[in-house]
This record gives structure tokens, C-alpha cells and sequence, in this order.
């Protein structure tokens, strides 16, 4: 158990008046489990550091997809929320979202193509890139995208690691000067399994060679409607999540020179989310809450904290927030562990509101017979749960 984990809960009973009892089992490094004399078990979210779950998001963004990057806006929490499901031996894997885009004349580059964002757990970035996405025009070279995807990204060496990229768009697979049966079968080798996603009907996607682009990559074929609109369903728990997301951000404490900036990109993002729907935001939320997927290291105290503990006591004065400047080491510690409590109280309460909106979706769906499948987030959900469980995944 790190040394943050302690702190914190220390002052969440210090700050309650109470005397803190607390035994760790043994094996506390491989239990998620904390018991705490008369309290409820504490569950705390186990994060793997051996492998990640990567997944490339490659988007057609040339004049007529303007649809899919409107799925693509309402669906990025819902695919978020779907690879935090997943646990490899109990453990969940760290998530890392990539954002390219290809088949725009606007991108300087012979095949169209531009990596918006590397693979990375800054989630506001790859949210920040996507809602600035705009079509125009285009030739588009899925071969040369996959390719460039495959070859440049910081993908995982590790084997348990699970590697995906997500292809959409509606042009023949095979046009441009690359050879796609070439460069996926490459990524393929290297466990980097190439999902398509044809933006039409199933049969011009087959004769287009969508679907052997899937095959030849050890992936899935899709096709979807990416002009229909996402259907969202309304729950009793939406408004009490959303009021924890502005809980939620009240435990962020930044650091550094543009800390600040990094910590209104939060809010901004939260916006662009609700601009799409509540619903939206409400995904967004329960993205945010997830330790696996949603870091923010590089400018919030707490994340750093808890993964470098020495850092509070080098950090220089200059790089704080207004608030904890002339405060000593041991008090910003303090505060520090006491934000750190507050936080993992919100998640849990997120996390428990959240399964409870799934159940209530899940049964509405069944009861209106609405099929929602037929949309970019879907089908990415669904082939993830099934490659998942090929690679020895569990939900």
C-alpha cells in the first residue's frame, strides 16, 4: 500500500473525530481490499503496472464523415467506459487512447494522414483534438494510416498487453500506394489487431475490402450508419452523477507552470461533453472516475503524489497553486492526503450510481426493443468484450 493510501484514509477519520483501527492482510500488495474496525470494507481499485490496454482511434475526416465525428464525439466515454470493464487476473490494465485522422486535403502529408494524439492517458487531450476535428475534402489511404499507426506509436512490448486499432471510414480499403494487406498483416504480428469500421452498407463494405482488411488483421468487420444519431437513455441517476463530477473536480490541487490551464481544459471538456447530451457528460463522469484510464500526472498534485511519493517534498514553491503557497511540506502533504480521501470517497459513489444507470439502461433498451448497434461506439464495445475474452480478458 503506498504511503498517499495511508494518508489519506488517516485523514479521512481525523477529519471525522475518530481514532482509525485498521488491518492490512498480508498480502495487502495483491489485495484490492482494506478492512477498517467498524466500517465497511473499503474496496480499492487494483491498477495493473504490467500491461495496458492501447487502442488507436483512426478516423476519416474527409467531407462526408462529419456524421462519424459527431458519433465519434458521443461515444469516446462510452468506449472509455467499456475498456475499464476489463481485468486480466483480476487486475485492471491501464488505458491509453490514440487519436489519427486521414483522408483531409487540409494535412500536409502525401497520404492525408496526421496523428492528433500519441497513445496517452490524458483523456482531455484526445477529447480537446476530437471536438476540434473538421472535414474537408480528401483521398483517403487506409493502408497508409494503419502503417504510420502501427509503426509510430508507442505501442506495449509486453504480450498480455492488448493492442487494438479502429479504422472508420467509407472509401475502398485499398486505395493509395500501400499495400493494407501488407502493413496489417505487420501490425498483426506485433499483436496489433486492425478493427474496421465501413461507414455504408455491410455488402459495398465486403466489396470494398473492409471486411478482409479486418480479417487479414485479426480483428472485426463493422458497418455502421454514421450519419444516425446516438440514442441516449435517460436515468434516475443522471443528475447525482453529474452533481459528483463537479465534486470530482474539486479534488483536483494543480501544479506547475501551466497547471492551471490543464485544470480549466477539465471544465472545458466537461462542456463539450454535455453539449453533446447529459448522457454525455454523465460517461464523461464515470470516465473520470476510473483510476485506469483517467491520470493527469503531468499537472494534478494527487496523481503525482501517488505515483512518486518524494515529489511533494521536492516541489519547488513556485509551482504551487496560490493556496498552498507558504505552506510547509507537512501541510501540503496534508492537504494532499485529505483531497486523496475525498476523491476515493466520490468514485466509489460514482461507481456505485454508475451500475445501477447501467442496469436501468440495459433494461429500458430490452423493453423498448431499441437496437443501438448500428452506431460507431457499439460497434467498437462489441468487438472489444469479444477480442477481450480471446486474449484472456474477463469483464
Amino acid at each position: 500500500m503506498t504511503a498517499l493510501k495511508i494518508l489519506a484514509i488517516a485523514a479521512t477519520f481525523l477529519s471525522a473525530g475518530t481514532s482509525p483501527a485498521i488491518r492490512c492482510s498480508k498480502n495487502d500488495s495483491e489485495n484490492s481490499t482494506l478492512t477498517v474496525r467498524n466500517a465497511s470494507a473499503i474496496p480499492v481499485n487494483t491498477v495493473s503496472k504490467d500491461n495496458k490496454i492501447q487502442v488507436a482511434l483512426l478516423l476519416d475526416t474527409s467531407n462526408s464523415m462529419d456524421g462519424l465525428i459527431d458519433q465519434a464525439k458521443s461515444r469516446l466515454w462510452n468506449i472509455v467506459n467499456t475498456l475499464t470493464t476489463l481485468k486480466y487476473n483480476g487486475q485492471s490494465p491501464q488505458v491509453e487512447i490514440a487519436l489519427y485522422e486521414y483522408g483531409n486535403d487540409g494535412i500536409r502529408d502525401e497520404n492525408y494522414i496526421r496523428q492528433v494524439t500519441p497513445l496517452t492517458q490524458d483523456l482531455d487531450l484526445v477529447s480537446e483534438k476530437l471536438f476540434a476535428l473538421r472535414t474537408n475534402g480528401g483521398s483517403e489511404y487506409c493502408g497508409a494510416v494503419i502503417r504510420d499507426a502501427s509503426a509510430n506509436l508507442n505501442w506495449d512490448g509486453n504480450e498480455k498487453s492488448m493492442k487494438l486499432i479502429y479504422i472508420a471510414g467509407n472509401e475502398p480499403f485499398n486505395q493509395g500506394r500501400i499495400d493494407y494487406k501488407e502493413v496489417v498483416s505487420k501490425a498483426k504480428n506485433k499483436n496489433i489487431y486492425t478493427n474496421t469500421i465501413f461507414c455504408g452498407s455491410r455488402e459495398e463494405g465486403i466489396q470494398s475490402f473492409w471486411q478482409n482488411g479486418a480479417t487479414t488483421g485479426g480483428g472485426k468487420y463493422f458497418n455502421i450508419d454514421s450519419d444516425k444519431k446516438v440514442i441516449y437513455i435517460e436515468t434516475p441517476y443522471d443528475i447525482r452523477i453529474s452533481e459528483y463530477n463537479a465534486k470530482l473536480n474539486d479534488t483536483y490541487i494543480y501544479y506547475g507552470n501551466h497547471g492551471s490551464e490543464y485544470k480549466q481544459k477539465q471544465i472545458t471538456q466537461d462542456k463539450n461533453a454535455e453539449v453533446q447530451s447529459v448522457s454525455n457528460l454523465v460517461e464523461r463522469t464515470v470516465s473520470k472516475s476510473k483510476k485506469n484510464a483517467y491520470k493527469n500526472e503531468h499537472w494534478d498534485l494527487i496523481d503525482k503524489a501517488e505515483k512518486d511519493a518524494g515529489f511533494i517534498s521536492n516541489i519547488k514553491e513556485s509551482e504551487l497553486p496560490d493556496e498552498l503557497k507558504g505552506k510547509s511540506k507537512e501541510e501540503i502533504k496534508k492537504a494532499v492526503a485529505t483531497k486523496s480521501a475525498e476523491r476515493e470517497k466520490v468514485q466509489r459513489e460514482i461507481e456505485d450510481l454508475s451500475k445501477k444507470r447501467q442496469t436501468y439502461i440495459d433494461s429500458e433498451m430490452k423493453k423498448r426493443g431499441t437496437d443501438d448497434s448500428d452506431d460507431l461506439g457499439k460497434a467498437i464495445e462489441s468487438s472489444i468484450q469479444e477480442l477481450a475474452k480471446k486474449n484472456g480478458y474477463s469483464l
